[in-house]
């Protein structure tokens, strides 16, 4: 029986161990609270495997595998985000740090495959680093997929409780400009000025988007100069990137390093560029073979008239569905401002959620 007092006492325990990505400390703490979670309510503990980026959470039933249910516990919140954000239940409405994005879904998974007779091939992954890239994590999440040849994404819904059926393609390049130091008001002339030639960048990175395939190039951050009186020796430019269509990950790749070679109209200013796409797109066929069994699990859960949606953001199972492997997204949690100090979970939504998943289980 899925009880709602359980859902928020284990969601309290887990919202109330700060997480952020990078904090080793604070993730091997977070990962043994969510390893007793595992096994109290289901049995058996879960194994806890290192990686650079903290440890991953990792569970099997046992038998052929059949579904994996991936997550992340790590979130974007600094540590003492907690004391200005506890945990709180009011007005329907669950908050605190992580608890959209996405330590609701984590429980409500948990829970799902309690409710189950016949847990047989189900395993559970979450990772500590999919808030940041999923490099240390990326290999064993694919691996787990391919031997399990479904996966369920539980990260939160789209509004209104929507699945995530196709995400796109994301990335960030930094490019960095290298000029030359000077004293700005002795002699500027000797100086190389790398925020002049940033600046420059920045007017051509921005028309690298295209409408018309969905892509976007979005210079986001900016940083340069040591002080107000020192010609800039360094400038550095991040832009998130963001595609549908695999082809366009070339053409702005392309386009990225062309900066290089064409340069500025700065003399002796250098452009270097780091990063790229790290996040191939998850297209709509990765879900077709899931979304119509979820539709009946959703009606059978008592929600009526589920919708897929795309959206913009990626996650784990952009990763999972370029390998060819179905896919389904957005089965977790159902709420909003991921990412934002108003993050919440619409608390009557826990059950019915987490009876979704156990029915979309039960039918695989």
């Amino acid at each position: 029986m899925i009880q709602l007092d359980d859902l928020l006492a284990d969601l309290a325990a887990l919202v109330e161990v700060e997480s952020p990505s990078h904090d080793l400390a604070a993730l091997e703490q977070s990962a043994a609270t969510l390893a007793g979670i595992i096994e109290r309510r289901l049995g058996s503990a879960p194994r806890l495997v290192p990686t650079p980026a903290g440890p991953v959470v990792h569970w099997s039933a046992g038998g052929t595998p059949r579904a994996l249910i991936l997550g992340h516990h790590d979130t974007v919140f600094p540590i003492g985000t907690l004391a200005k954000r506890p945990f709180t239940v009011a007005d329907g409405r669950a908050t605190g740090p992580g608890v959209f994005d996405m330590k609701g879904g984590i429980v409500q998974a948990v829970h799902a495959v309690a409710s189950l007779d016949d847990r047989s091939g189900i395993e559970i992954l979450m990772t500590p680093d999919e808030e940041v890239g999923s490099d240390a994590s990326r290999a064993l999440l694919e691996e787990r997929a391919q031997a399990c040849g479904r996966v369920l994404v539980l990260e939160p819904s789209a509004d209104g409780g929507a699945l995530k059926v196709a995400r796109k393609g994301v990335g960030t390049f930094e490019v960095v400009v290298h000029g030359k130091a000077s004293h700005a008001g002795l002699e500027p002339e000797k100086g190389i000025n790398a925020l002049v030639a940033a600046a420059e960048l920045i007017g051509r990175i921005a028309t690298f988007g295209d409408p018309a395939t969905a892509t976007t190039v979005t210079p986001t951050m900016a940083s340069a100069g040591t002080a107000e009186n020192v010609v800039p020796a360094e400038a550095r430019v991040r832009v998130d990137v963001r595609i549908e269509d695999p082809a366009e990950q070339h053409r702005v790749d392309a386009a990225m390093a062309e900066l290089v070679a064409t340069g500025t109209s700065v003399p002796g200013a250098r452009v270097e560029i780091l990063g790229g796409i790290n996040r191939p797109p998850m297209h709509v066929s990765a879900s077709a073979a899931l979304f119509p069994i979820a539709e009946r699990a959703a009606a059978a859960a008592g929600i009526e008239g589920i919708r897929g949606v795309g959206v913009g953001g990626g996650s784990d199972g952009n990763f999972t569905a370029a390998l060819g492997i179905p896919t389904l997204d957005g089965l977790g949690a159902v709420g909003g401002g991921a990412h934002a100090d108003h993050e919440y979970v619409l608390v009557d939504t826990m059950v019915p959620r987490t009876r979704l998943l156990a029915e979309l289980l039960s039918r695989l």
